[in-house]
């Protein structure tokens, strides 16, 4: 065996029973060495560089695992795939004289390397949250302790007649603690097994209601979901999960791991505006933030609320109803349609455009925030139409883009 081969190497692993498969690291990683398959997402040791910049982004901490081993050693990506949880950290491996002294120049907590410092840079949002957001808890329950939850309403939120059947589920958590925050999420435990016979893994699910509970006071969660029947594609497939909520009763009992998400959360200091924008099922979020702002409004609490929201048509976007009664004066709201028969398809980044001006005067606002959920291709669109509004209002839109991402002020959430 060489004498690099001997050498010992800091590995990084990412942690199965806490990753929820959001994709965050293999977006952010700038060497592209973490890949996934249906189970697993992993690292891949020979391309890895210990940059760390998959580490800030991760809502739930499972990217954030290193284990010392000899470098002929090293846990393939094959090997990682198969894994249900992490190997024992065991102790240093043994070495000859010459391989002791490689192995004290691994740090156990080395210092952030400058791809780490730079991870804004390389992500589209930010990677801290808001400076006056409420702390978050992470992790409080895990794939192997989840929580159980009681479903106490589940009601549709699509016009009956819409294709897509989205649903609004109330989640109970009883005397047991599971505290949120908005922005934050959850992830649900199916019942049964996948197709190699193992437990399906979680999926997460933003939450829809704001810290003090969809029904204020009480220890319950709101969630928005939509009944998955064709991919993105069109292929017909039932979504395991999906199915299996929007069919749930009031009084079934729900397996929940979480929460998760220590950035994508909301300002707190009074006179924050705030700029979303969302398609589908990315409302939940938004919907969170709004009640918030709803019920903190007497205390003088907010800002300017905007909100950009994108459906294939009045039928199939989630909350209509509701959204159309609130007040103009608490928050301008803008619908973007892409699928009425006779009028042009328009998006949320058109409607971005045609509100410019507004746009451009809250975005160099320091006390403006914004955030973006909904399918991960809509990233590209708005940050075009974003700086083509900074360009026509004569900002310069990269100076701003880095300073927005680095005072927490931009956030995406694309799945």
């Amino acid at each position: 065996m060489s004498a690099n081969d001997l050498a010992a190497l800091r590995q990084h692993l990412i942690d199965p029973e806490i990753c929820i498969r959001c994709n965050t690291c293999e977006e952010t990683c700038p060497v592209d060495a973490i890949t996934h398959d249906s189970r697993n997402y992993v690292v891949d040791a020979a391309l890895c560089n210990a940059c760390e910049a998959c580490v800030a982004p991760c809502p739930t901490g499972a990217i954030d695992n290193w284990r010392v081993v000899r470098k002929a050693d090293a846990y393939s990506t094959a090997e990682q795939l198969t894994w249900d949880v992490l190997p024992a950290a065991a102790a240093a491996p043994p070495t000859a004289a010459a391989e002791e002294t490689d192995l004290a120049a691994v740090p156990a907590e080395p210092a952030a390397s400058p791809a780490a410092q730079a991870v804004s840079e390389h992500a589209s949002g930010a990677t801290t949250p808001p400076w006056s957001a409420a702390h978050p808890y992470v992790n409080l329950h895990t794939q192997r302790n989840p929580v159980t939850a009681t479903v106490v309403g589940n009601f549709r939120v699509t016009a009956d007649d819409a294709e897509s059947d989205t649903r609004h589920l109330m989640l109970d958590f009883g005397a047991t603690p599971f505290p949120v925050l908005e922005g934050q999420s959850l992830g649900i435990l199916p019942p049964g097994v996948d197709a190699a016979g193992r437990p399906h893994h979680a999926r997460q699910y933003s939450i829809a209601s704001p810290r003090d509970g969809e029904r204020p006071g009480y220890n319950n969660v709101s969630l928005t979901v939509k009944r998955v029947t064709a991919d993105h594609d069109g292929r017909p497939v039932r979504g395991v999960c999906s199915n299996y909520l929007c069919d749930l009763a009031k009084g079934d009992r729900v397996q929940v791991i979480g929460p998760f998400g220590n950035t994508f959360l909301m300002p707190n200091h009074p006179g924050s505006n705030l700029i979303m924008i969302c398609t589908g099922t990315g409302s939940a979020p938004m919907r969170a933030m709004t009640e918030r702002r709803r019920r903190r409004r007497a205390k003088g609490e907010g800002g300017r609320l905007l909100l950009f929201f994108g459906a294939r048509s009045e039928a199939e976007l989630p909350y209509f109803g509701p959204l159309t009664r609130l007040p103009a004066d608490f928050i301008d709201i803008n619908f973007a349609y892409s699928r009425v028969p006779g009028q042009p398809r328009r998006y949320v980044q058109d409607l971005l455009r045609a509100r410019g001006a507004d746009v451009a005067a809250l975005i160099t606002d320091d006390n403006t925030y914004l955030y973006v959920c909904g399918l991960r291709g809509m990233e590209t669109g708005v940050l075009e139409a974003l700086a083509d509004v900074a360009r026509e209002h004569g900002i310069e839109w990269p100076a701003l883009w880095r300073r927005l991402k680095a005072e927490g002020r931009l956030h995406f959430e694309t799945y």
